[in-house]
């Protein structure tokens, strides 16, 4: 097939393709304009994602933070039920012939009761007394003397108390009969 063509006809197939051109010119600036926009919106997008794991690892160090402490709260809060049950059940039954107490005497005052010597060892290492203090017995003089003194205390049925283990020893009065 032969087809004729005129310069009519040739300066409209100029003109088509330059429309065509400058169509595919504009589809290319907008691509370009939409693809810098998509990228800038994704540069925000990881960025925010990437921020958004970083506070997820933190919140996670300071939830696995609260978790163990809260473990080891309910581990002291077990512990202190036990202790509070044992002592409502010694409460219960009273004072048996034999049970001891410790005081603890600052310059010859009560300052506490303890279950044990070791317990009372402890507190006075709270208001400065060196762990490893030797203790040594206070002999005869007055309790007054000494900054910090424990004294032992045995329950004794008959007298329905508690009375000292180590009694004071008794010296004679003078010119007494």
């Amino acid at each position: 097939m032969i087809r004729i063509v005129t310069r009519k006809r040739l300066a409209l197939l100029e003109a088509d393709a330059h429309a065509a051109f400058e169509r595919a010119r504009q589809a290319r600036a907008g691509a370009a304009t939409a693809s810098e926009h998509h990228a800038r919106e994704l540069r925000q997008v990881t960025e925010r994602a990437e921020r958004a794991e970083a506070h997820t690892e933190e919140v996670s160090v300071l939830l696995n933070g609260a978790v163990g402490e809260l473990a080891e709260g309910q581990r002291l809060l077990l512990l202190m039920g036990i202790e509070l049950r044992r002592a409502r059940a010694e409460l219960e039954r009273g004072p048996e012939q034999g049970d001891t107490l410790t005081v603890l005497l600052h310059y010859g005052e009560a300052h506490t009761i303890y279950r044990s010597r070791a317990d009372a060892y402890a507190d006075t290492a709270t208001h400065g007394v060196p762990a490893d203090a030797v203790w040594v017995p206070s002999g005869d003089r007055p309790p007054s003397a000494f900054r910090w003194r424990v004294e032992a205390f045995v329950y004794d049925a008959a007298s329905n108390g508690f009375r000292r283990a180590f009694p004071p020893v008794a010296v004679p009065v003078r010119g007494a009969a």
